[in-house]
């Protein structure tokens, strides 16, 4: 928009940043991108220290007891769980790359409340720093488990009550973004974007604000019932005064389990973006993989009772959870074909964000084969509870989400900081850590079909091997990860310029400079056709 058009309000927004300086510009900017960055660095920065405490995990179970105490280890897996979930997994690709993209995305200025945005990542830090510092206050930090399951929750005398007040508060950060999001997508799009010309990475965050909106505050309710349980002994929980742990599950997977689709979704639409850009073509059924975004986010809302097939629910219920579990596979699988149909007869170009996408294939349908096998009515009563779970839940959550998240690293970092990474290097740190991730964690899968239980501190001597081989696993994953990281933190400061469209690039982003100026476009584009278009 030119800026003789703007109205008073509008210089005044866009005026905002020069009000302070140094640090004080960041945490207090309204500027979409800096939120994106200001999330980018907040989710590495506890990425790390979950990543350190699962090192720390896996180290002691070479040899149980040598290195920690049984407490430490159920305090270690309970914050582990909680950071990777809570603030990496499902705030990561929409909370940085989407406050950073959408708009761009969209070809607006920037999101339709800015302040509010900035908000949001306040109430991120907040929260993170609260589930931080329980960990260091007198009683110890939680020892319950990510789920903070009732009755244990509510008698154990570590610090559950300042955990799940942290994630509490995450949670309206997450509300607040998907309202923000929700707004931006129906308000702000540029003329002639409409909704089938919108890049499929919008879609994909459109389905996820839609799942944080609704599906959240059953997460929030359920954590307020607990703190307050907890704090003046009413019972709602609690089966020594009439409470139900049996409704506990039930609230937390109402929100739980539509929450993998926060994680996974925006994984699906940064990879979708990635094939058509390396295999020069338009993606294959452009609106079968939009609206699979939609249908995968309606299914996960009806299938929260797949985790409770041992509860003692009903046989016709858990037979009703099982078939729509299954429905969830088609819409998943709608995915995969496209994708792999849209390398077909193309000119692919294997680079890094490239490759990361084959490892989210690669990975993913081994999260969704054995998804399909935990949804099986006489296998889950087997598995259930097993260390096949813990695996299905990582190739999931780190193999889908977190291998797009990298993908999307990769492929969005010429861009929003400027420089080039070095490609040999990145090549190799994918290759060590798509290595070091299956051997981490499919040897749980064996763990699991061997009988070992989840979250068990000690285990008997025919487990001991697959433990070995997984630790030696975490350690490969890990060298993996800090070649990564190293190579993406030497380029931001010695890296090569990078130039407006280092890819080849067909959406709005990548007419714009590396990185963008403040104002995004100086004036509004027009649009006049998809999104994926190559010569």
């Amino acid at each position: 928009m030119p800026a003789e058009s703007m109205t008073t309000s509008e210089r005044s927004y866009l005026q905002e940043g020069g009000r302070f300086k140094g640090v004080f510009s960041w945490i207090f900017t309204t500027d979409h991108k800096r939120i994106g960055i200001l999330y980018l660095a907040s989710i590495f920065t506890f990425f790390s220290i979950g990543v350190i405490i699962g090192l720390l995990m896996r180290l002691n179970l070479i040899e149980p007891g040598r290195f920690i105490s049984e407490r430490t280890y159920n305090s270690l897996f309970t914050v582990h769980g909680v950071i990777q979930i809570f603030l990496f997994i499902i705030p990561g690709i929409p909370a940085s790359f989407g406050n950073f993209f959408l708009p761009i995305h969209l070809g607006a200025r920037d999101v339709a409340f800015p302040r509010l945005n900035i908000f949001s990542w306040w109430l991120y830090i907040s929260g993170g720093a609260l589930v931080i510092l329980s960990i260091f206050l007198p009683g110890g930090a939680p020892d319950t488990g990510w789920t903070f399951y009732a009755p244990y929750s509510i008698r154990t005398t570590s610090n559950v009550s300042l955990a799940a007040s942290g994630i509490f508060i995450v949670g309206f950060s997450s509300i607040l973004t998907g309202l923000n999001f929700v707004t931006t997508i129906h308000r702000l799009r540029a003329p002639g974007m409409t909704w089938f010309r919108m890049p499929l990475f919008i879609w994909s965050l459109y389905a996820t604000a839609w799942t944080q909106i609704l599906a959240t505050p059953v997460l929030a309710i359920t954590l307020l019932l607990l703190i307050l349980e907890r704090s003046f002994g009413i019972g709602f929980f609690e089966p020594l005064k009439g409470g139900d742990p049996i409704m506990f599950e039930h609230l937390f997977w109402m929100y739980s389990h539509p929450a993998v689709y926060i994680m996974i979704l925006p994984a699906m639409g940064v990879v979708s973006e990635i094939f058509p850009v390396f295999s020069r073509k338009n993606i294959f059924g452009y609106k079968a993989v939009a609206f699979s975004s939609l249908g995968i986010a309606f299914f996960g809302y009806l299938v929260w009772g797949h985790h409770m097939f041992t509860s003692g629910m009903s046989d016709i219920s858990r037979v009703i959870f099982s078939l729509i579990t299954f429905l969830v596979a088609v819409p998943s699988g709608v995915k995969v074909f496209n994708w792999i149909a849209t390398m077909y007869k193309g000119s692919v170009r294997v680079d890094s964000p490239l490759l990361f996408c084959l490892a989210f294939i690669f990975l993913f349908s081994i999260a969704g084969l054995t998804g399909l096998i935990i949804g099986t009515l006489s296998l889950n009563l087997y598995l259930h509870g097993t260390y096949f779970i813990v695996g299905h839940f990582h190739y999931t959550m780190f193999g889908g989400a977190g291998f797009g998240f990298f993908a999307g690293l990769h492929y969005w970092f010429p861009k929003m900081f400027g420089r080039m990474f070095n490609e040999r290097a990145a090549k190799i740190a994918w290759l060590i850590m798509f290595i070091g991730f299956n051997i981490l964690y499919f040897s749980m899968f064996l763990l699991g079909l061997q009988g070992m239980p989840r979250r068990y501190f000690q285990y008997l001597p025919q487990f001991r091997m697959n433990h070995i081989l997984s630790t030696v696993g975490s350690w490969i994953l890990a060298a993996g990860l800090l070649i990564m990281f190293g190579n993406l933190i030497r380029a931001l400061f010695r890296g090569e310029k990078a130039p407006a469209n280092p890819w080849g690039g067909s959406t709005l982003e990548w007419t714009l400079p590396s990185p963008p100026g403040r104002e995004n476009f100086r004036e509004t584009p027009v649009v006049r056709g998809g999104p994926y278009t190559f010569e």
